[in-house]
């Protein structure tokens, strides 16, 4: 669990900047007259879903903050 719980972060966060470059490409376009999205997905939504993401991942690595210091806490009580 540990391991799939760390590269989910991973895909995450590399998924995260990529939405957030393609928001930022896709309105630096947007203000000259193109798109490469056309009508699928505004650049604030593409960056809706990075902070998303993001969120997640914050939870997930407090998650994990919180177990591993829950087994030094149970560890160090019995001395």
């Amino acid at each position: 669990m540990k391991d799939l719980s760390y590269y989910l972060r991973r895909i995450l966060f590399l998924g995260a900047f990529i939405l957030a470059g393609l928001a930022v490409g896709e309105k630096a376009l947007n203000i000259i007259g193109y798109s490469f999205l056309s009508s699928y997905y505004s650049p604030w939504r593409l960056l809706e879903f990075a902070a998303i993401s993001l969120l997640f991942i914050v939870v997930l690595q407090l998650r994990e903050i919180n177990i591993s210091l829950t087994k030094k806490t149970t560890k160090e009580e019995p001395k």
